[in-house]
């Protein structure tokens, strides 16, 4: 006997049939200009609330690249990463407001494409995370930074090996006299990266010249990775300045934190405004590659640091939803009547 008949029937079933209930909105002038106008009203207040916020926040840029001939930083334009004696460089300028709640300090980098695909998976993260068999025979990611003298390099890859070594120290200028800011560096990575994905390596006593050795620093460094600091828990691969570098920037113009100025007193600002200078020890070259380097001062606020696009970005769309609502209020009113008799036949 033959065998079932084929059928291409969807089966009798409510979805293949398409007998699901459904709901669909009908779009009248009733429903519609009250949405507009509603979005507008409550997009606008919340743009300008977003946007005022922004525009208090408190933030001073310095661009020490040194292009200008004029520049104090001319002199260090074409240094290499082994410069020795490091150049040295002293930028004045004047704050005109005070700054009155904690202070960030960023290092910024222009031109600088950390998000390159091969630049990004340049490293080896259990290498990172303190894994012993990783440290001496890290992972072929990090080619050509993975050996270095027939001795594994640590920390590998291209990304610690470009990791970012100006040192940057701030005054307050007063009477000709140079007062230093106390510059924080612990409490600038995530608590997650030094706590979880950052450790150094395991084994007796916690000599860490020890514990990396077999291993050689990265070609560009100037000093292996167990003397980024004289503190025992900022130093190796759990260096905050070392974690804040690794986290690599999605865009080639980006800021990274460097250093936090607490406020002292309720009674005095944190920076006051005078004048300050700015003392760079400049290893890090930029110029082969057009790229720029400066300083940011920055408060922040509940939504971050200075960002004005979110308020701008709200009160466009409430403004834009707003002027469509009258628009269409005035096109309802002058023509909405005409068709009203006219029935839609069945």
């Amino acid at each position: 006997g033959g065998g079932a008949v084929k059928t291409r029937k969807p089966d009798n079933t409510a979805f293949k049939q398409q007998r699901l209930p459904a709901w669909q909105p009908i779009l009248t002038a009733g429903t519609v200009l009250p949405a507009f106008f509603i979005i507008g009203l409550i997009f606008i207040p919340i743009g300008i609330g977003i946007f005022v916020t922004s525009n208090n926040i408190r933030e001073y840029e310095i661009d020490y690249t040194g292009i200008e001939p004029s520049s104090p930083c001319n002199k260090c334009l074409n240094v290499s990463w082994d410069s020795t004696p490091p150049c040295t460089c002293t930028i004045n300028f004047t704050l005109e407001h005070s700054f009155e709640s904690n202070v960030f300090m960023y290092y910024g980098l222009s031109n600088f494409y950390q998000n390159h695909r091969r630049y990004v998976k340049s490293r080896d993260d259990s290498q990172l995370n303190g894994d012993n068999s990783s440290l001496l025979n890290p992972s072929k990611e990090c080619e050509p930074y993975r050996t270095n003298e027939d001795k594994p390099i640590a920390p590998c890859g291209a990304i610690a090996n470009s990791m970012f070594n100006d040192t940057l120290e701030l005054y307050h200028v007063e009477n000709d006299t140079r007062t230093a800011i106390t510059l924080i560096k612990k409490g600038i990575a995530w608590w997650t990266d030094k706590n979880v994905k950052f450790r150094n390596p395991t084994g007796d006593g916690n000599n860490l010249t020890a514990l990396f050795q077999g291993t050689t620093k990265p070609v560009n460094w100037p000093k292996p990775v167990y003397m980024l600091d004289s503190e025992p828990d900022n130093n190796g691969f759990i260096n905050e300045d070392f974690i804040v570098w690794m986290r690599t920037a999605a865009l080639p113009t980006f800021r990274k934190l460097y250093r936090l100025i607490e406020r002292k007193s309720n009674l005095q600002p944190t920076l006051q405004a005078g004048k300050y200078s700015l003392d760079i020890t400049y290893n890090y070259p930029v110029h082969s590659f057009d790229g720029r380097k400066r300083m940011i001062l920055s408060t922040i606020s509940w939504m971050g640091g200075k960002n004005p696009f979110l308020g701008i970005a709200y009160i466009t769309v409430g403004s834009i939803c707003f002027f469509l609502g009258v628009v269409l209020l005035i096109i309802h009113h002058k023509y909405g009547n005409r068709n009203t008799s006219a029935d839609i036949p069945n």
